[in-house]
């Protein structure tokens, strides 16, 4: 079987089986990785890049090749290759889960039930939930959702239709690394800094390719882009602010503004702030659906793009024979 019936086989089961079961319940894999990370950088903590850099090298790297090592031992095991990319897009999309995590604070604010949302809101993302009143948690789960499909989801599917399932874990596992130790701390400043830089370049095409659909999904298309356009450039995350510009747009509302983390407060331009009105609880709701239809969208365009090229391996393989 080619390489390009098995990513559009494996993958297409892998995100059913994110719809029916969510994430991995006991023994998650990238829970595994983070325990193994962290135990790595107990090891080698220093306050310098260099050591950061092995760090992310060592992590990585050793994730990427013992990924390529499994779908090395059954490349010619059809029905193994196909089950092997299912079970690494299952565990490294997270899709289900965003939702999940996402409608159950979108309820307890349509309750009126402030604190259960603020308790709540850490599953989801770093922010500091005590200060924040209902319309600032919504945004902040709105703007989480929307950077999260593309780390959690459409990312992984872009590396996995360009490498298969070393793309997929390797994703992740940058992915993670960034959220560990990538963040601007005092401890993590320097050694963390070859985490941040290749988590940005390895979210590059599944950030833009997120906010493109986010556009086609989304139900205002011009004003998806006018967003995109305008304001993501100005949002200090090269990938995030895409992202969050498109969704935005495309659902009409206002992100970005005062933000705090852990003490630490940020002031980020506003996204969409010439047409949008302040988040609602319900925007949640059309937040997930919205990152539903970009995953699924972004399956499509992953799988079409990797049988084309797939084809055109073929071809050239024909026209040397």
């Amino acid at each position: 079987m080619r390489v390009d019936r098995v990513f559009a086989y494996g993958a297409t089961a892998g995100l059913i089986a994110d719809a029916a079961l969510g994430d991995p319940r006991r023994g998650h894999p990238v829970a595994g990785f983070g325990r193994a990370a962290a135990r790595v950088e107990s090891l080698l903590w220093r306050d310098d890049r260099g050591r950061g850099a092995l760090h992310t090298l060592l992590c990585a790297g050793g994730a990427v090749g013992a990924a390529a090592l499994a779908a090395r031992a059954v490349r010619n095991r059809p029905a193994l290759a196909v089950a092997l990319t299912a079970a690494a897009t299952w565990s490294v999309v997270g899709g289900t889960s965003l939702g999940r995590e996402a409608r159950a604070i979108g309820g307890a604010l349509a309750a009126g039930d402030l604190d259960l949302a603020r308790e709540r809101l850490p599953h989801l993302c770093g922010r500091d939930p005590h200060s924040l009143d209902g319309s600032q948690i919504a945004r902040a789960v709105v703007e989480s959702v929307a950077e999260n499909t593309s780390d959690a989801v459409v990312g992984a599917l872009v590396w996995g239709a360009i490498g298969g399932v070393p793309g997929l874990v390797g994703f992740r596992a940058v992915n993670t690394l960034d959220a560990m130790v990538g963040h601007k701390s005092p401890r993590h400043r320097r050694y963390g800094w070859a985490s941040a830089r290749l988590d940005d370049l390895a979210g590059w095409p599944g950030a833009r390719l997120t906010a493109a659909l986010a556009v086609v999904a989304g139900g205002r298309p011009s004003e998806a882009v006018r967003a995109w356009k305008v304001d993501a450039g100005r949002h200090p995350s090269p990938n995030a602010g895409p992202v969050e510009a498109a969704f935005a747009g495309a659902l009409g509302v206002r992100l970005g503004g005062t933000l705090a983390y852990a003490g630490r407060v940020e002031h980020r331009p506003v996204l969409n702030g010439e047409s949008g009105r302040d988040v609602r609880s319900a925007d949640i709701e059309r937040a997930v659906r919205l990152s539903r239809r970009v995953s699924l969208l972004a399956l499509g365009v992953c799988v079409v793009g990797r049988t084309a090229v797939g084809h055109l391996v073929a071809g050239r393989k024909r026209g040397r024979e």
